[in-house]
C-alpha cells in the first residue's frame, strides 16, 4: 500500500483521467516521483469499475481502490444493502471482509462491526477507508477471520461469511467444501457462538445439496438483478427447526418477489402439458435457479408446455414473476416453416432445444435484434417448435 497515492495532485489525476487508456499511461514517463505510472493505472481501472458497482466509493474523495479483482469480487452496494436488511443484532463479525462494502452496510444495522481480513494489504485500505466513509464502529483485524470466530468465547449476534471461490491453484470452484475457508457441517459446529450464520455463495451453487449438507438452514435467498443472479445467500439459525423458506429476490423488481417453503418444491406437482395457448411466459433466472418449476403452474394458474422446458402458456393473461409474451403463430421446426414466418431478425431463446442460439442464427440467417421474439423449444407432444412472439410489458 503507497500512501503517496492519496496526494491531492495525485487523486486529481486519477479522477480526471478516467477515461484514459491505461497500458499508453504506464509507457509514459513516470508521472509522480513517490507514484509509479502502474500504480496510478491500477487506481484509474478500479475506480473505474466501481462506479455503478460502488457509487458511494466512487464519490468519496480519497479512497485508495485495491487491484481490479478485489472489485470484480467484492459485492455491489445493492447486494449488501439487501443482505443489511434481512439481519439484526447487537454485535457481529465479518470474518472475510475483503473490501469492506458488506461490513459497510452492516455497520448500520449493528452496534459494532469486527470487520477481519488475512490479506494485510487489503485490511490497510479498507480501514483507511472506513474512516473516509465515517465508519466509527467497525473494528478492523488483520487475522485468519474463521480461526477467530471459532475461539471467541463471547456470544455474537452474526456471523458473515464469504468464502473465496478460488482454490490454491487460482482456479474457480464452486463447493463450499472447495472454497477458502472451508465451510461444512463440522465447520458449522465449531461456530456455536453465533445465533446466526450467514454464508455467501457462488449463483451456480447446488441449493439442494448445501440444505442437505448444512442442515440447520433457515432460509435461502437467491438475488438477482435485470434478470441475473447475483448472489445465492444461505442463513443459517441455531434457535430452532423450522419450515425453510426459499426467497427468489429481484433487486429490479421487487413486486416480482417469489417466495415459498422448501418442501412446497416437490409437494406441487403437475405434470398436465398443454398445446401453446395466447400467452407464454418466461419465469426470471431466480425462480429457475430455485427449481420451483410445478409450483409456478399452482401459484400462477398456467400451464408447461413440456416438463423440461421451463416455459408456460396461458389464454388469459397473468400478472407472472418473468417476461410474458403474446403468441403470435406456433410451428414445427423446419427451415421451410421458419421461413413462412418471415423473420430475418429476432431475439431468439432457446429451452429444451438441441441447437444453440448462435447455430440457429447461422444455419436460418437470422440477425439479432427488433420486435419479434423467438422461442426454439419442445412442446407437449416432445416434438421440436418455434414460437414467435412479441413482448409484452407487463409486470406485476
Amino acid at each position: 500500500m503507497n500512501k503517496s497515492i492519496l496526494d491531492n495532485d495525485v487523486q486529481e489525476f486519477i479522477s480526471n483521467n478516467l477515461e484514459t487508456d491505461v497500458f499508453q499511461l504506464i509507457l509514459k514517463k513516470q508521472l509522480f516521483p513517490k507514484v509509479s505510472n502502474k500504480e496510478i493505472a491500477e487506481q484509474i481501472t478500479a475506480k473505474s469499475k466501481s462506479k455503478n458497482k460502488l457509487p458511494s466509493w466512487y464519490n468519496t474523495s480519497g479512497i485508495y481502490f485495491p487491484n481490479k479483482i478485489n472489485i470484480e469480487q467484492t459485492s455491489s452496494e445493492q447486494t449488501a444493502e439487501f443482505k443489511s436488511s434481512i439481519v439484526s443484532g447487537y454485535k457481529m463479525i465479518d470474518c472475510t471482509g475483503g473490501f469492506g462494502v458488506d461490513s459497510y452496510y452492516f455497520s448500520r444495522k449493528f452496534k459494532s462491526v469486527t470487520y477481519i481480513e488475512r490479506d494485510e494489504s487489503l485490511c490497510s485500505i479498507t480501514k483507511l477507508n472506513s474512516d473516509k466513509l465515517g465508519i466509527i464502529n467497525t473494528i478492523h483485524l488483520n487475522e485468519d477471520g474463521l480461526e477467530y470466530a471459532q475461539n471467541i468465547k463471547t456470544e455474537f449476534d452474526l456471523l458473515y461469511v464469504d468464502p473465496s471461490r478460488r482454490d490454491l491453484k487460482n482456479k474457480k470452484v464452486h463447493f463450499l467444501s472447495e472454497c477458502t475457508p472451508v465451510i461444512n457441517s463440522s465447520v458449522i459446529k465449531s461456530l456455536s457462538n453465533f445465533k446466526t450464520i450467514l454464508i455467501k455463495c457462488s449463483p451456480i451453487i447446488d441449493i439442494k445439496k448445501i440444505v442437505n449438507d448444512l442442515e440447520i438452514v433457515k432460509d435461502v435467498y437467491i438475488i438477482g438483478i435485470n434478470n441475473e443472479v447475483k448472489e445465492v445467500l444461505i442463513s443459517l439459525d441455531r434457535i430452532g427447526k423450522i419450515k425453510l423458506k426459499i426467497n427468489c429476490i429481484d433487486l429490479s423488481d421487487r413486486n416480482n418477489d417469489f417466495i415459498f417453503d422448501f418442501n412446497e418444491i416437490n409437494n406441487k406437482e403437475n405434470t398436465f402439458t398443454s398445446e401453446t395457448q395466447k400467452y407464454l411466459y418466461e419465469p426470471n433466472s431466480m425462480i429457475l435457479k430455485s427449481g420451483a418449476f410445478n409450483l409456478i403452474c399452482d401459484r400462477y394458474k398456467v400451464n408447461k408446455l413440456n416438463p423440461n422446458s421451463h416455459l408456460y402458456t396461458s389464454n388469459e393473461l397473468k400478472k407472472f414473476p418473468g417476461r410474458v409474451f403474446e403468441i403470435e403463430k406456433t410451428v414445427s421446426y423446419n427451415k421451410k416453416n421458419l421461413k413462412s414466418l418471415n423473420v430475418i431478425k429476432a431475439n431468439i431463446t432457446t429451452r429444451n432445444f438441441p441447437l444453440d442460439v448462435k447455430d440457429i442464427r447461422k444455419i436460418n440467417k437470422i440477425r439479432d435484434g427488433g420486435n419479434d421474439y423467438l422461442f426454439f423449444t419442445t412442446n407437449n407432444l416432445d416434438d421440436l417448435i418455434v414460437i414467435q412472439t412479441k413482448k409484452i410489458n407487463f409486470t406485476i
